[in-house]
């Protein structure tokens, strides 16, 4: 493994972590008193996010399996997606774990990129991958899930489980209503998630649950080099991103 590291079994990462404050807020309703508290450590969850990244510059986040070792096909394609995206100056923030996850910010740092990681608070063994350049760790999947996207320009998503189905799906609800942007998503390795695109574009296209049109908010390729142009032609143009403040103490 990278670095010597001894890492513990990926299978479990992220599906275990101790419980919490993020337990007890859906376990229903606790004394007001609770509540406040809750809500107050979450908007303060918030505002460290908010600092941490708010300078990261142009950003492609990629989501994926923690599962895949190094050596793997799909750990190996992320990590070429994390040095294309390097390549075209755009900054690589994924959840910040093992598996491509790791492979993407490896690519990344490996092409001179920015890697960035916004990790979920797990049990001590398991530790963030050893290639990010600035990473944040949240409590709330909720917080953390809400990083990933507001400081995204473009979204790549390599193969994955329910955690990988939930952003995506999540990520196109958001485009689809128009709460965000119509940023581009990049599914990676047709042969892996062609059987849920046959699905997408036939029952659900059939039944009417979505719109044919639809269907163009998702790009699906086997080629980095691809994923990036497609990126770099449909996402956000511009710089439009703030400049440090020093008298907020912002380097």
């Amino acid at each position: 493994m990278p670095n010597g590291k001894n890492h513990t079994d990926r299978s479990d990462w992220g599906k275990k972590p101790p419980r919490g404050d993020e337990h007890k807020l859906l376990a229903g309703p606790k004394l007001r008193r609770d509540e406040l508290r809750r809500a107050v450590r979450i908007f303060l969850e918030f505002i460290r996010g908010f600092r941490q990244l708010h300078f990261v510059g142009h950003c492609v986040t990629v989501f994926g399996s923690a599962r895949f070792e190094e050596g793997h096909p799909w750990y190996e394609l992320s990590r070429r997606v994390g040095a294309e995206i390097a390549g075209a100056g755009y900054a690589t923030m994924t959840g910040g774990g093992p598996g491509v996850m790791e492979a993407a910010n490896r690519g990344a740092r490996e092409a001179g990129g920015l890697s960035v990681g916004c990790n979920i608070e797990l049990p001590m063994e398991q530790e963030p991958n050893p290639y990010l350049d600035r990473f944040v760790e949240f409590r709330y999947f909720f917080v953390r899930k809400v990083m990933l996207v507001k400081y995204s320009d473009a979204f790549v998503v390599m193969p994955g489980g329910f955690g990988t189905l939930d952003e995506v799906f999540e990520t196109l609800v958001l485009i689809q209503t128009g709460k965000i942007e119509q940023f581009p998503i990049v599914l990676m390795g047709r042969e892996y998630w062609q059987p849920l695109m046959d699905f997408v574009a036939g029952k659900m296209v059939q039944e009417r649950t979505i719109s044919p049109e639809d269907l163009d908010l998702v790009f699906v390729t086997d080629d980095p080099e691809e994923a990036v142009r497609h990126i770099r032609e449909y996402g956000r143009k511009g710089n439009g991103r703030p400049e440090p403040s020093p008298a907020l103490g912002e380097g």
